[in-house]
């Protein structure tokens, strides 16, 4: 008899983001005509730069000729078209991380190549999250039948990491034994970016306790003070003990596009294994379960790590970065406490105000000023009491959401 993954049974009653969706649309129905402004999700809003189009027309014209169709790549792992994986290492050159060809594995996106890492290790593998996280860390281990069951804000076998104001909103590494170390930086949802010291401290306990980290490094492109780390590979000891996952969605506006990769190191060694023997894994994994990105993607993909793909985009970058000043300074006017992000970062963190639970906050500001962000304790129980404002948005309604919250909400 067939049955169902029980885990599914364990994930929480609803994914943040639909249960935003049906808050917004119970209150638009409840008022008709009125308009409100998404600050919520980290959707990116503004066009493909011109060169990254030319280069998806481009793709697609070679695709009508015999002559220069292509299907599977060669490189049955990545199935990276030529130049695509060179052209990644040549970005982590720009960072003095030295990266083999071999060790890239061009995806989809970030996203499932976050969930589908977690095939590869151990059943009984302990995780340990930054708290508040991206949800899918938890979702993605609770699915792998890592976490034991909820108590309804955490699950038993999880090793939550506090992020809060007395730490910057960076953790130090856990007392426990972890396995596997989900980090992201920049930080989604706080905004906060490692320091190296930071990230020396779990590269120490990762290869001190055997432990994988795997790091999100997303929002990197975001990270415009020379001090802070872009890659977890800055770091010395990192290639043995952490796996990186990057993608285009933020940094190109590749969100309904889909691109990324990620960085398996060969020196990379877990409990029982030899160095490469991760690398191989995974190389076998896409092999059996993954046809690639599309060939057309990745040629827009190649242009954007381009010299002149770089220039374009960082306007991309630079204009959300603006956004992020604006909300911030307008937050901070208005007497809000804004506690981390709105600098090297897409996000803003914003303490409630008056000791607001996060959805009651939510609520308020939205039936108030008719603004959506998203409530803090969706990231985990340590985000009781703040939420998460996105820059990603077009300018005018950016301003106009701002104005709206200085002179609707009512503190």
């Amino acid at each position: 008899m067939a049955k169902i993954n029980s885990n599914y049974n364990k994930l929480a009653a609803g994914y943040l983001f639909p249960e935003i969706s049906k808050r917004v649309k119970i209150f638009l129905d409840k008022n008709p005509g009125v308009s409100v402004i998404r600050l919520g999700i980290g959707n990116t809003t503004e066009p493909l730069v011109p060169g990254v189009v030319s280069a998806l027309h481009s793709a697609v014209d070679k695709l009508a000729d015999s002559k220069t169709y292509s299907g599977y790549g060669d490189d049955l792992a990545t199935y990276a078209i030529p130049n695509f994986r060179e052209a990644i290492v040549d970005y982590y050159k720009r960072m003095n991380v030295s990266i083999e060809n071999e060790e890239v594995f061009v995806s989809d996106g970030a996203k499932s190549d976050l969930g589908n890492l977690l095939s590869i290790f151990s059943n009984d593998s302990i995780v340990a999250v930054q708290d508040p996280t991206y949800p899918a860390y938890v979702d993605a281990s609770v699915i792998s039948g890592l976490t034991g069951t909820s108590n309804g804000q955490q699950y038993a076998k999880v090793i939550y990491m506090p992020c809060n104001e007395k730490n910057n909103f960076f953790p130090e590494p856990p007392k426990a034994k972890a396995d596997l170390i989900f980090l992201c930086s920049p930080n989604n949802p706080t905004g906060a970016v490692a320091s190296r010291a930071q990230l020396k401290a779990f590269v120490e306990y990762a290869r001190k306790n055997k432990a994988v980290i795997i790091f999100d490094a997303a929002y990197n492109w975001y990270v415009s003070d020379s001090a802070l780390p872009k890659s977890i590979y800055e770091i010395e000891g990192a290639s043995e003990c952490a796996i990186e996952v990057n993608s285009f969605s933020k940094y190109a506006g590749f969100t309904g596009v889909r691109l990324g990769w990620s960085i398996i190191p060969k020196k990379l060694m877990v409990d029982g294994s030899e160095a490469g023997k991760v690398n191989s894994i995974w190389n076998r994994r896409q092999c059996t379960l993954f046809n690639g990105a599309s060939n057309i993607v990745q040629a827009g993909g190649l242009f954007a790590l381009s010299p002149q793909g770089v220039k374009e985009n960082l306007g991309l970058v630079n204009y959300y970065l603006e956004n992020a000043k604006i909300i911030r300074r307008g937050l901070e006017e208005k007497g809000l406490k804004v506690v981390s992000g709105g600098t090297n970062a897409p996000y803003i963190w914003v303490r409630t105000p008056k000791g607001m639970k996060s959805w009651d906050f939510f609520d308020k500001i939205l039936s108030e000023a008719n603004v959506v962000v998203t409530p803090g304790s969706g990231f985990g129980p340590s985000g009781e009491g703040y939420f998460r404002v996105s820059a990603f948005g077009h300018r005018e309604n950016v301003i106009k959401a701002v104005e709206s919250i200085r002179n609707k909400l009512k503190l």
